[in-house]
């Protein structure tokens, strides 16, 4: 290649950005919620336990939308307070709030 020749960087992006599980309460049926976070994290029940009381908090990371939801549908089920999002990329911030 010649030094006129440019040369040209792509940067390819994910289809699928990965995803976070955050439990934010647990709701009237703690036993239920605790449960639904030992199948969903594959965790100890006493880990699991102490990560339910601990709501707001993040339980998984780094996957698909499909695995998201379908954690979330598990744990709204056990009637916790919980919901996905997507990861920020290393460097991104959020607006603080107010």
């Amino acid at each position: 290649m010649s030094d006129e020749e440019s040369t040209e960087y792509y940067t390819l992006l994910c289809d699928d950005p990965s995803h976070e599980v955050v439990l934010i309460a647990c709701g009237p049926r703690e036993l239920d919620v605790i449960r639904a976070v030992r199948k969903v994290t594959g965790l100890s029940l006493w880990h699991s336990r102490v990560l339910a009381r601990r709501a707001p908090v993040t339980l998984l990371e780094g996957l698909s939308a499909y695995r998201a939801q379908s954690a979330v549908a598990v744990l709204q089920s056990a009637d916790a307070r919980a919901e996905w999002r997507q990861e920020l990329e290393p460097g991104e911030r959020t607006a603080p709030s107010p």
